[in-house]
């Protein structure tokens, strides 16, 4: 499959503010470039159109791989993932103790944190040292 074309590539990361639409790490923070997701994966036939991509770091992308939809811890129920295009971060989504993890608020925003390891203990420990810093959490737009 051909690679993104540069421009487009950063229009996605402009329109991200140079921030995982997932975890919400900045770019300057964690000093590597974003990365271009599928929101809809390619091998499941989803496009390279602007309205299918979103910028992730390594982490996120690479935890969320092909996948869709994953389990609510809740309820059990098969979910879709966050949509960082049609929906919006702080409706499914919370910061808790203190900026050190991110919490669901929906069905969907539990199985994302669950199924893309939001939490994992190398990001929970790299937030602490970013509090202390004042670079996190992200404040929104």
């Amino acid at each position: 499959m051909p690679a993104l074309s540069p421009t487009l590539s950063r229009q996605v990361t402009e329109r991200a503010h140079e921030r995982c639409e997932y975890c919400q790490t900045s770019r300057r923070v964690i000093g590597m470039p974003l990365v271009i997701d599928h929101v809809f994966p390619r091998v499941l036939g989803g496009s390279d159109d602007l309205e299918n991509l979103c910028a992730a770091c390594y982490r996120c992308n690479e935890y969320k791989g092909v996948k869709t939809h994953a389990l609510d811890p809740l309820t059990g129920d098969l979910v879709p993932l966050f949509n960082p295009r049609t929906q919006l971060w702080r409706e499914h989504f919370a910061w808790a103790n203190g900026g050190t993890h991110i919490v669901g608020l929906t069905p969907t925003g539990r199985a994302t944190v669950i199924a893309l390891r939001l939490n994992n203990e190398y990001v929970v420990e790299s937030r602490a040292l970013w509090i202390a810093r004042e670079w996190h959490p992200p404040q929104d737009d």
